[in-house]
């Protein structure tokens, strides 16, 4: 289940609810929901602030209208469990077969996943400006990705040519420099930050997290092993990784809505993050006399859907994701 999905589940729970005069509302059920990744491990798969939300239109406390919600989502498909906290949040665990569903909804799709849309947009006029120019062809990209037309940006300008940019960066990483910054901010240039091969370098980071997974899956092939579906339970290390993958549509999403293309850039690197604890936490591969199991099988799968995530998500950025580092 993807964010966008439990958002809708956790929408039409609330409506059902309007519907059994289990909550009195004194204007329209909310069209938006809002579900995020909790802010602390423990606190379930997703966070929601709905009661919250709806508290001025109930008069009722956000802690009351949270246990009627809760009483019902609890029942939905996909959702193993939700707790209450204080003052009204909903945390919401899902079971383990909509884990498993998303890692092979993310390895159907492959290059389609979260950037769908191919939208036919016109190729924006140069300007000269190097990062509005930047700004503008990820913006193209973004609007092909979702459909959604982001609006106009005027980033902050960097005091460099396109041509020095690229003598002294490269490609990829003058695109990482002019898109990662938010765009009231300055970006910075300078090529001891971008290029260095150390995991301090957020772009080294997310391609080196990308080629490691290729290389699992390599390797893997050359044991016999396959990726394959989940087993038992799951390691914390793999939840966030999970979380950070469904994310990954919605931050599209979002960075086209708000014309922010350094919203994909920091799920990247969290995302990168989180697949390299996950990488040290969980071994995708057999060691010494190990025999390959079904939980190898399903960590190379998960390890393949974080791959995908970190390419698509660079590809977005126009930068490119090697199989190799």
């Amino acid at each position: 289940m993807t964010p966008a999905e439990l958002s809708r589940t956790v929408l039409a729970t609330v409506r059902r609810a309007v519907e059994a005069d289990e909550l009195s509302l004194t204007g329209p059920v909310p069209e938006r929901v809002v579900v995020r990744r909790p802010p602390r491990p423990g606190c379930g798969d997703y966070a929601t602030n709905v009661a919250l939300q709806l508290a001025p239109l109930t008069g009722a406390a956000p802690l009351a209208i949270a246990d009627v919600i809760s009483r019902r989502l609890a029942a939905a498909p996909g959702i193993a469990r939700v707790d209450v906290a204080a003052p009204g949040f909903l945390n919401i665990t899902l079971q383990g077969d909509s884990h498993e569903a998303l890692v092979d909804l993310v390895r159907e799709q492959g290059h389609r996943y979260g950037v769908d849309g191919n939208k036919d947009v016109p190729e924006p006029a140069p300007t000269g400006e190097p990062r509005a120019d930047a700004y503008a062809a990820a913006l193209r990209r973004l609007h092909a990705a979702t459909g959604i037309e982001p609006p106009a940006r005027r980033p902050h300008p960097v005091r460099r040519t396109p041509g020095e940019l690229l003598r002294t960066l490269g490609a990829d990483a003058t695109a990482w420099a002019l898109l990662r910054p938010p765009a009231e901010d300055a970006p910075r240039t300078d090529p001891a930050e971008h290029l260095a091969q150390r995991e301090g370098n957020p772009l080294f980071l997310v391609r080196y997290a990308h080629a490691r997974s290729r290389a699992l899956l390599r390797n893997a092939h050359d044991l016999g092993l396959e990726p394959g579906a989940a087993s038992g339970r799951r390691d914390p290390a793999e939840t966030e990784l999970l979380g950070l993958i469904a994310d990954f549509p919605r931050t599209v999403e979002a960075a086209a809505r708000h014309g922010a293309p350094d919203r994909v850039a920091r799920l990247l690197e969290r995302t990168a993050d989180a697949f390299l604890r996950f990488h040290d936490a969980c071994p995708a591969l057999p060691k010494g006399e190990e025999k390959p199991s079904a939980v190898h099988g399903a960590r190379l799968a998960l390890a393949d859907a974080a791959g995908t995530v970190l390419a698509n998500g660079l590809t977005l950025l126009g930068i490119s994701a090697p199989r190799h580092l």
